[in-house]
Order: C-alpha cells, then sequence, then structure tokens
C-alpha cells in the first residue's frame, strides 16, 4: 500500500489499517484521526504535521519515523517502537505511550501533558523543553546508558548517551519507581511531583524546582542538586550519599531518617528543617543555614561546620564528633545529650 492508497480508502470512510506495511511512506500533513493502525509499519517514515488524534497505534513501529509537529492527541501508542523518532514539537496531550520504546527519540519541546508512559523506555531520549505536565512515568527508564564501546570494554573514549529533560515542565508528574539515573534535569519544574522510591544517582537537578515533591525514599547519591529549591518537598529516608546540595534551598523540609554522608551541602538552606537520625558524617556544611532545624539523634560525625548557622536548633543526643564547630553560631541550641567534638557529652540545656 502506497500514501496515496491509503488517504484514499481513509476519505471514502475507511479507518483499518491494521498491519499495512507503510515503511518510508510520505504522509506530511495527512490527517488520519481516529485511524485503526494496530501493528502498522510506519518505520522511517515522513509524518511532518500528520494528525493521528485519538488514532490507534499499538504495537506500531515508527522506529526513525519523522513526527515533527505531528498533533497525536489521545493516541494510543501502546506497545509502539519510537526509537530515534523524531517528535519534536509534537501534541501527545493524553496520548497512551504505556511501555513503548522512546530509546533515543527526539521530544524537543514536545507536548506531553497527561500522557500515559507508565514503563516506557526513554534512555537517551532528548525530552528538553517539555511539557510532562500531569504526565505518569511510574516504572519508565530514564537511566543513562552506556555506549557500546563501555559496554564491550573497549578501549575508546568514554561516552554516554542521557536523557535530557533539561528545562522540562514534570509538574505533579507521576515517576513513583522510575529510572532517571544520570538524567539531566538542569532547571527542571518538578514542582509537587511524585518522585517516590525513584533512582535518581547521578542526576543534574542543578537549579531545578521540586516544591513539594514527594522524594520518600528516593535514590540521589551522586545527584548534583545545586542551587535546586526543594521547599516543602517530603525527602524521609531518602539516599543522598555523595550529593551535591551547594546553595539548595530545604527550607522546612522534612529529612527524617535520610542517609546523607560525605555530601558537599555548603550554604545550604536548612531553616527549620527536620534532620532526626539523618546520617551526615563527614558532611560539608560549612556556612549553611540550620537555624531552628531539628537535628534530634543526628549523625554529624567529622562534619564541617565552619560558620554554619545553628542557632536555636535541636540538636538533643546528636552525635558531633571531631566535628568541626569552633566558628559555628550555636546561640540558642539545645545541645542535651549530644557528644562534643572532643568526645564529651554535653549535660547541659543549652548554649
Amino acid at each position: 500500500m502506497d500514501a496515496n492508497e491509503l488517504l484514499s480508502r481513509y476519505a471514502t470512510g475507511e479507518t483499518d489499517f491494521s498491519g499495512a506495511e507503510l515503511s518510508g511512506v510520505r504522509l506530511g500533513g495527512a490527517n488520519l484521526s481516529r485511524a485503526d493502525l494496530l501493528d502498522v509499519n510506519f518505520a522511517k517514515a515522513y509524518l511532518h504535521s500528520a494528525t493521528f488524534i485519538f488514532s490507534c497505534l499499538t504495537r506500531a513501529n515508527l522506529r526513525g519515523a519523522v513526527l515533527i509537529n505531528a498533533k497525536l492527541g489521545g493516541a494510543n501508542l501502546n506497545l509502539a517502537t519510537l526509537s530515534t523518532a523524531n517528535m519534536s514539537n509534537a501534541d501527545l496531550h493524553g496520548a497512551m505511550l504505556q511501555s513503548a520504546n522512546l530509546y533515543g527519540a527526539n521530544l524537543t519541546l514536545a507536548n506531553l501533558m497527561d500522557a500515559n508512559l507508565i514503563d516506557a523506555d526513554l534512555r537517551a531520549a532528548n525530552l528538553r523543553g517539555a511539557n510532562l505536565a500531569g504526565a505518569c512515568l511510574r516504572g519508565a527508564n530514564l537511566r543513562q546508558e552506556r555506549s557500546m564501546g563501555e559496554q564491550q570494554g573497549m578501549e575508546l573514549k568514554k561516552k554516554r548517551n542521557i536523557s535530557d529533560l533539561s528545562n522540562s515542565d514534570l509538574r505533579k508528574a507521576d515517576l513513583r519507581g522510575a529510572n532517571l539515573t544520570g538524567a539531566d534535569l538542569n532547571k527542571s519544574d518538578l514542582s509537587g511531583a511524585n518522585l517516590q522510591e525513584a533512582t535518581l544517582s547521578g542526576t543534574n537537578l542543578t537549579e531545578a524546582k521540586l516544591n513539594g515533591a514527594n522524594l520518600k525514599g528516593a535514590f540521589l547519591s551522586e545527584a548534583n542538586l545545586s542551587y535546586a529549591s526543594l521547599t516543602g518537598a517530603i525527602m524521609t529516608n531518602a539516599k543522598l550519599e555523595r550529593a551535591i546540595l551547594v546553595g539548595a534551598d530545604l527550607t522546612g523540609v522534612s529529612l527524617n531518617s535520610s542517609v546523607m554522608p560525605d555530601v558537599k551541602a555548603s550554604r545550604i538552606k536548612l531553616k527549620g528543617a527536620d534532620l532526626t537520625d539523618v546520617k551526615l558524617t563527614r558532611a560539608d556544611l560549612s556556612r549553611a543555614d540550620l537555624s531552628g532545624a531539628i537535628l534530634i539523634g543526628a549523625n554529624l560525625i567529622e562534619a564541617y561546620l565552619a560558620r554554619t548557622n545553628l542557632s536555636y536548633a535541636n540538636l538533643t543526643n546528636a552525635l558531633l564528633n571531631r566535628a568541626e564547630l569552633s566558628s559555628a553560631n550555636l546561640v540558642g541550641a539545645e545541645l542535651r545529650g549530644a557528644t562534643m567534638p572532643d568526645g564529651k557529652i554535653n549535660c547541659n540545656c543549652s548554649t
């Protein structure tokens, strides 16, 4: 079947083209709304500005297809293959992409608002500037991908393929359990997003907005959250080993029982934050604002607290063995039962 035959049959009212062989077809600007295109082969097809609103493209092969400015609102693309497809500026509002293969796809500036991307493969995809507000990405795979040379142990310059979501709109997106290892989320808006138990190891979240986000139990080891805004976020039981939090704003955040050894967090804002039982061994908290923070039972062994503001902080039973506290502001701080840098237990109520 060629493009002319397809469009001619569609014009007469026919809509079922399941299993059609249309690889390389040129259908730029065509309207195939509500068509049944189940299992259709559109590999490397030219579909620039084509319309597939509410069409069924389940299990369709769109590998390498050109879908720039295509209209796919409400389309069913479950289990579809869209690897390396160019979908920049495409409208996928409310589209179903569950378990779809989007490896290496170009989705720059695409509209994926309220889209279903559960278990989708988005490794190495370019989502720069995309609108993913309200999208569901539970179990989606956006992890950093090693190059073929690395996988084979070859002596080649290391080059990693990453999922680029920089400047993306992910407000209230559901990313629970998603794998975002090494992804680029620089300056993205994740306000109110659900990131419970998501894997964000090595992820770039510099200047990202995570206000009110749920990061309970999230894996953020070696993530870069420099100057990110996380006010009102939930981060209980989060894993932040060796994370970079320089200048980040975590005012009032709950980090209860989180694991944060060796973090670089100079100038971080943790005013009024709950850091009960948090592990901050060897953490760099120099010039940080921890005024009024709750640090009951916190482990700050060998932490660097030079010029840190701990005024009116609650450090009851905290461990401060070998911590650098000489220039910290401890005015009004509660240190009852705290183990001081010299190993002695403080019995006074406050300083």
